[in-house]
């Protein structure tokens, strides 16, 4: 499988071997943020187009929101959903 860019890097080929797979371009793989192991989803298009996106693997979000402060017991949490329901709720 040999992989070719063309003039326009936008624009890049691979090709397919016999068992119908092909190799991601290694600016193909950076662009959508996939390493190793890593799935990607495949959108038919009505126009005969194919879209081609990552799936995120639940474990990468680990750590993705920061708190700062000090932890929260269980009755603080409850309080705060109780609390945020009330604001919301049509009856609160």
């Amino acid at each position: 499988m040999t992989n070719r860019a063309s003039i326009d890097e936008s624009c890049i080929e691979s090709a397919i071997d016999s068992s119908g797979r092909t190799t991601l371009p290694k600016s193909v793989r950076e662009a959508l943020g996939i390493e190793p192991g890593d799935r990607v989803r495949y959108f038919i298009l009505e126009n005969n187009e194919v879209r081609l996106l990552p799936i995120r693997p639940v474990a990468r979000l680990f750590g993705a929101l920061k708190y700062g402060g000090p932890p929260a017991s269980l009755e603080d949490m409850e309080r705060a959903i109780a609390e945020g329901a009330a604001r919301v709720s049509p009856t609160g």
